[in-house]
Parts: C-alpha cells; sequence; structure tokens
C-alpha cells in the first residue's frame, strides 16, 4: 500500500484527505491511501516517520509549513526561495521539502485575472503569504505585506485606516490567514471594510465556507471575490506530481 497523508494542527476541516481519497477511488487506485496526521507540536514529526515508514508523501498545513524545514534533507531550490514547505517527498529515507502553494496560487491567479494585475495588499505573515509573495513578485505585481503587528517593510490594519491612498493604490487584497474559516465564519481580517468599492478584488485563500464574510463585504460594494479553492486543486495536484515524480 502506498501512504500518504497530511501534517498540521488542527485538521479537523481538512481539504486534502477529502481529495485524494476521490481522486484515488476516481482513478482507480485501491493501492493508495491519504491519512492525516495531527499533532500538537512540530517535534512529533520524528515519532510519525518512525510510526509510518511506508510514507511516500506529506502535505504540510498550519502552522507548519515554517516549523518543518529543520526536519527535512533538502529543499527544492523554487522551495528555498518561498521559505515556507506544504509538501515533502519521502524516498529511501530522504525527505525534501517542495512548495505547491505557490504554483497553485500563481496558476489560479493567472487564470482569474489574466496578464494585468493591480498592485495587491498581502494580508498575514505565515507560510501561505511567503508561496504569495514569491508568486506575486514572479509576477511582477507590487505588493505591500499587512499584519496586525508593526514591523519594519510591513503595514498595519491601522495604516490602512490612517490612510485611504493604501486601499486606492492597492485594489487587490489576498487574505493568506485562516481568518474566516468554518466553523469561525464570522472572522475576518481588521481592514476598514468602508474603504473597498467596486475596483477592489479580493482573493481569499479559504475554502470553506466557499464565500466568506470579506469576499462577501467586497462584493456587497461592487468588487469582485474568489475563493482558494481553485488554488487548493491545483496545489494538490502538483504534489501528487512530486511524489510520483522520477527524481
Amino acid at each position: 500500500m502506498r501512504k500518504f497523508g497530511l501534517i498540521g494542527y488542527p485538521l479537523g476541516h481538512s481539504f486534502s484527505k477529502k481529495y485524494f481519497t476521490e481522486k484515488f477511488a476516481r482513478e482507480g487506485r485501491s493501492d493508495c491511501q491519504f491519512e492525516l496526521y495531527e499533532f500538537p507540536q512540530i517535534t512529533d514529526f520524528t515519532a510519525l516517520l518512525e510510526q509510518e515508514k511506508d510514507l511516500e508523501g506529506l502535505s504540510v498545513t498550519i502552522p507548519y509549513k515554517e516549523q518543518i524545514i529543520p526536519y527535512l534533507d533538502e529543499l527544492d531550490p523554487a522551495c528555498q526561495r518561498v521559505g515556507a514547505v506544504n509538501c515533502i517527498r519521502i524516498r529511501e529515507g530522504k525527505k525534501v521539502g517542495f512548495n505547491t502553494d505557490y504554483l497553485g496560487f500563481k496558476q489560479s491567479l493567472q487564470s482569474w485575472l489574466g496578464d494585468i494585475m493591480p498592485a495587491a495588499l498581502v494580508l498575514g505573515t505565515g507560510g501561505a503569504s511567503k508561496a504569495v509573495q514569491q508568486a506575486l513578485r514572479d509576477l511582477a505585481v507590487s505588493y505591500q505585506i499587512v499584519s496586525r503587528f508593526k514591523q519594519e517593510g510591513q503595514l498595519t490594519y491601522q495604516d490602512l485606516a490612517e490612510n485611504m491612498a493604501w486601499m486606492q493604490n492597492y485594489p487587490l487584497v489576498i487574505n493568506t490567514t485562516p481568518l474566516g474559516t468554518f466553523p469561525k465564519v464570522e472572522g475576518i481580517p481588521e481592514l476598514p471594510l468602508e474603504q473597498l468599492d467596486g475596483r477592489h478584488l479580493v482573493y481569499d485563500l479559504v475554502y470553506n465556507p466557499p464565500i466568506t464574510r470579506l469576499m462577501q463585504e467586497c462584493m456587497d460594494r461592487g468588487g469582485k471575490a474568489k475563493n482558494g479553492q481553485d488554488m487548493l486543486e491545483l496545489q494538490a495536484e502538483a504534489a501528487w506530481s512530486i511524489w510520483n515524480s522520477p527524481r
């Protein structure tokens, strides 16, 4: 039996298990299984590998996309540029990290907006944010990072509230935080919502619910919005290709 899985915490509403279980059934891959490996601290990763010696690949989600790096033997060059891992290939004991979030987001954004993209506000600073930032750099899209906390080179939500120029000059808003994810669907980044208008485009990486509160707030004001469902599907297929690649 070929074994794959997802590590993270918590994993109660995982996309990956449902996606791969349905994929294996659809493609008649009775020799493959995908499991959830939920543990509260990254140090449990070593014990997992000792317990599941047949694992060939793992997806990685919050909060371990950066914490997992010291446990790997090698990083794919593209993954190294991103600085976060969401896919691990295990072969003959060697653990190599990749980032398919980058590939999924880049392809999804291009499909949505085409070749002409406006400047962006990237909400959040975690592993998903790092993948989004690399994709935007490669697409030559100007962006600003927005965080709850003041750091050099970053904006805060208070900065946006105090200076309307940020929201006006950066009409693409990309939410990389988990705020608004089921079951806490009322969650929303602390944007000055009154500044949203018909020029704005919200890309919310959250996929459950299909329309987040942030997306709805934008659409109610005449803007456009999309969720992260197709990004997840694209990154999952990229992970499958990596796990099955000859090298």
